[in-house]
């Protein structure tokens, strides 16, 4: 039985995708190692554990960890995307003769692959898979979808974020015929704003909405990947490489890249919006 390890660091986006690789990587058995808050998205490993939990980010740093070590090498293969700028935990694993294979975390700045393509090319070149590189995180299908659109208005910087008073108008203009739900994280400022502690509830219950609509962030491609119909809006990155995938996204993206996201105007995106909803009602 062959027993792999997959170490995968990053932020709710980061992971999401990353899954098509992860899951073209899996073994008899397969154990991941993923930050704590990730880890209820991660739905077909035989088990998960935080990063954090198993003391990896220490080896190297403090003392010899005797017990991690040798949990490391009851493992045939392990495949990390942690380590990629810790030179010296490279070298300390595989001093130990640990059966490491480190791989990028992140595409190089100026590519035009797709990140999830990105990440998929690393695993084929480990294992034969077939996949169609489009994140899918499996929730249970509810009896209807419901009757109200979800407005995520943050992301991880704030050059990605729309300027909140066009998402405010455009909420204005849908609550004419659905209402809006508002969602943030933990760390998000916004009064009355729906909030989930768990992500894979978070993603349940956005694949349960008529429409989601978000900037470049984690959550977007969370909805995504859930099933939800979903409007990203995008300036600075390239939604050519970074934007979620799916046959229910619609990406609405500022003029010739402009770098400021005041250049992408309302009434486009209430355009895509409203031939979104009537796309997928």
């Amino acid at each position: 039985m062959h027993r792999r390890l997959l170490i995968r660091p990053g932020a709710i986006g980061d992971l999401i995708v990353c899954l098509p690789a992860m899951e073209c990587l899996r073994a008899d058995y397969l154990e991941i190692w993923a930050p704590a808050a990730n880890l209820p998205l991660i739905r077909f490993a035989d088990r998960t554990r935080s990063i954090a939990a198993t003391g990896l980010d220490l080896l190297g740093v403090t003392e010899m960890n005797p017990r991690l070590v040798e949990e490391l090498r009851a493992f045939d293969s392990i495949v990390s995307w942690y380590g990629t700028r810790r030179q010296e935990f490279r070298e300390l694993v595989c001093s130990l003769g640990l059966p490491f294979t480190f791989l990028p975390a992140f595409p190089e700045a100026g590519g035009t692959t797709h990140v999830a393509d990105f990440y998929l090319e690393q695993a084929r070149a480990l294992a034969q898979c077939e996949s169609d590189g489009i994140p899918r995180i499996a929730c249970p299908r509810p009896a209807a979808r419901g009757d109200f659109v979800v407005i995520h208005p943050f992301s991880g910087g704030r050059k990605k974020n729309w300027p909140i008073e066009r998402f405010r108008q455009l909420a204005r203009d849908l609550e004419a015929r659905l209402p809006v739900r508002w969602c943030a994280g933990p760390e998000e400022g916004l009064e009355g704003a729906m909030r989930f502690d768990n992500l894979y509830e978070l993603a349940c219950w956005l694949a349960s909405a008529r429409l989601y609509i978000g900037n470049d962030s984690g959550i977007t491609h969370l909805a995504a990947s859930a099933g939800a119909p979903v409007v990203a809006l995008f300036g600075p990155t390239d939604p050519a490489v970074w934007a979620p995938r799916g046959s229910r996204v619609r990406v609405v993206s500022t003029p010739a890249r402009a770098q400021s996201m005041d250049a992408l105007c309302l009434a486009e995106v209430r355009a895509v919006v409203y031939h979104t909803l009537e796309e997928f009602s």
